[in-house]
Order: structure tokens, then sequence, then C-alpha cells
């Protein structure tokens, strides 16, 4: 039997989880730093960090599915870490667009973010043809 699991996913799939940590301590900090300095509203920071939170949340379970799916050559796993990858898109989208504050950071670590999670949907879904096939 021939192995079917993606090597590039598998990479990018870690690769992913260490820029995650990044992007969540860095816009972290950009918010507590947004906070400070601009006449940040109390009503909206609250959905901001609630945004962030959820979305760190949403990520344990995605990377994890996309690991086990990837390694085991199963494609619901592999199809259940695609939903919640684009839960976390939409997440994502939110911070880079109606966040109360973006700065030119906000739009650098999102928009690598959203990259890296297109690139990884697709090889996801490349995984998913080979093992169903």
């Amino acid at each position: 039997s021939s192995q079917l699991s993606s090597l590039p996913l598998q990479i990018l799939l870690y690769v992913n989880g260490i820029y995650y940590i990044f992007y969540f301590l860095a816009t972290l900090a950009m918010i507590i730093y947004k906070s400070q300095v601009f006449s940040y509203p109390d009503d909206l920071l609250a959905p901001d960090l609630a945004v962030l939170l959820l979305m760190g949340i949403l990520e344990v379970p995605r990377l994890y599915l996309g690991f086990k799916g990837n390694l085991t050559e199963a494609e619901a796993p592999l199809g259940l870490s695609l939903g919640l990858t684009v839960g976390s898109v939409v997440l994502c989208v939110y911070l880079l667009l109606w966040q109360t504050y973006v700065l030119w950071a906000d739009m650098l670590l999102n928009a690598v973010l959203l990259s890296a999670y297109g690139l990884e949907s697709g090889l996801k879904v490349m995984a998913i043809a080979a093992f169903v096939s």
C-alpha cells in the first residue's frame, strides 16, 4: 500500500502552529497597547479580546485534527479541521477589518495568517481527495 499523507501539509500545520503562538501573543500585546494609547471604548475591548481568545481556543482542535487526519490518512478529522479553518478565517477577518483599531502590524499579521490558512486549506482538500480515491 502506498502512503497518501501529505508531507507539505504536515510541515505547514507545524509551522502554522508555531506562527499562531507568535500571532496570538503579538495581537494580544497590540490590543493592550491600543487600549492604553488610544481612547479605546470599554464596551468594545471585551469583544476584541473575546474574538482573539475564541480564535486561540479554536486553533488547538483545528491543528490537532489536521495532524491526526493527515497522519492516519483519515478524511473525517481532516474534513473537520477544514471546517474549523473556515471558522478561524472568519475570526481572522474580523480582527483584520472590524476590530476597533487596526494598525499596519495587525494587517501584516492577519495577511500572513490568512495566506497560511488558504494554502493549508488547499493542501487539505488535495489530501482528502487522495484519501478518498
